[in-house]
């Protein structure tokens, strides 16, 4: 049965950081399983948003529809619109998030997005990472300081966090998680798209046969 990723979209969104991890996971070359995901966009409404490439983009569903008995996992790229206070017109995806944590159905949040976590007090208990420790500290709600760490993405309990300049280890934390590739066709993906290997494309081929 196919299962729903559900990518976040609103205003500013950050273009570069989820295209890896959604065209991965939206296409089945490569796949373990080919075929069992397909990936939806969540808006703050139905309405369209416009990304920070403006790009114009109307979501599938609206965040107040959204359940993690309907998801296998939540996106949150980053955005201009979160602020540390979490009073902010995104504030309905990070209830949300703490409901899919609560549910055990994982949340992945790069960049602002780990900030809308941090606002929401998601990221107290588990380990993470962001753009930076003192980023997060900017969150009143945030007290997991001792939990940071200073790694490009970090997967904890159902939790993926992630620094803005790091989309590859992004999507390769997301992979695992979702158990998307083989072990084989994992090292060779993060060899071509996050070390650029250029050789790693053949064995990416290779092992995807195999």
């Amino acid at each position: 049965m196919m299962k729903t990723v559900h990518l976040a979209v609103y205003d500013t969104l950050s273009d570069w950081e989820t295209g890896y991890a959604v065209a991965s996971v939206n296409q089945p070359m490569w796949q373990r399983e080919p075929g069992r995901y397909r990936v939806l966009t969540v808006g703050p409404s139905t309405d369209p948003i416009t990304t920070a490439g403006g790009a114009r983009i109307v979501p599938d569903v609206a965040i107040a529809d959204l359940s993690p008995a309907d998801s296998a996992m939540l996106i949150m790229p980053g955005a201009n619109t979160f602020t540390p206070s979490g009073d902010h017109a995104l504030a309905p995806f990070a209830q949300v998030a703490g409901e899919f944590l609560d549910a055990g159905t994982p949340v992945a949040a790069i960049c602002g997005g780990t900030m809308g976590l941090a606002s929401a007090g998601l990221l107290n208990d588990r380990a993470h990472t962001s753009n930076a420790r003192e980023y997060l500290a900017m969150a009143p709600a945030y007290t997991g300081t001792e939990h940071y760490r200073d790694e490009p993405a970090v997967r904890d309990r159902g939790l993926i966090t992630a620094a803005a300049i790091h989309p590859a280890e992004f999507a390769r934390e997301i992979f695992a998680e979702l158990d998307l590739y083989t072990p084989e066709v994992a090292d060779a993906w993060y060899r071509f798209y996050g070390k650029h290997e250029g050789a790693a494309y053949f064995d990416l081929e290779k092992a995807a046969a195999s």
